[in-house]
């Protein structure tokens, strides 16, 4: 069964006929070729799918595309300005937050509710907030320099 969804992504409005059981991080990849949002695990346990929903940090592998009708949602792709990264993009690029890459669009869009909710957090903050994403490479002791990177450009 399929239905018609619609909603924002990345500042465009976007509509579909979707299946009904279309995972949202599915719709993204797929159909809208937005392949930043990475399917690491189907179980939510990871985080590599994490975007913004409505402005919350969501694993996009666990909501149905059909349950984002009407919201806005923000990716990895839609984060930086043109040319202009966004400061916690950037702070993974300057602290070296990042190995092999699978994990970082999710780790940055999580930290971006991290910021937007508590703008100067703690090393321990940051860890805490960050429990959901697995990396596999980096020991996580750069990716909470990068937050603290971007907290303080922010």
């Amino acid at each position: 069964m399929s239905v018609k969804i619609s909603m924002t992504v990345n500042g465009k409005s976007v509509s579909h006929d979707v299946e009904s059981r279309t995972l949202l991080v599915h719709y993204l990849r797929d159909t809208l070729r937005l392949t930043g949002s990475h399917v690491g695990c189907d179980t939510s346990s990871c985080g590599a799918c994490t975007v913004q929903m409505d402005g919350v940090a969501v694993k996009s592998c666990s909501i149905l595309a059909a349950q984002a009708d009407g919201s806005v949602i923000t990716t990895i792709e839609g984060l930086s300005d043109g040319e202009n990264l966004h400061p916690l993009q950037e702070g993974f690029k300057e602290c070296h937050g990042l190995q092999c890459g699978f994990c970082t669009p999710g780790m940055i869009m999580c930290s971006v509710d991290l910021l937007k909710n508590n703008p100067k957090p703690t090393e321990e903050e940051i860890r805490h907030a960050l429990e959901g994403n697995f990396c596999r490479c980096t020991g996580y002791h750069n990716i909470v320099r990068a937050v603290q990177y971007a907290a303080e450009k922010m």
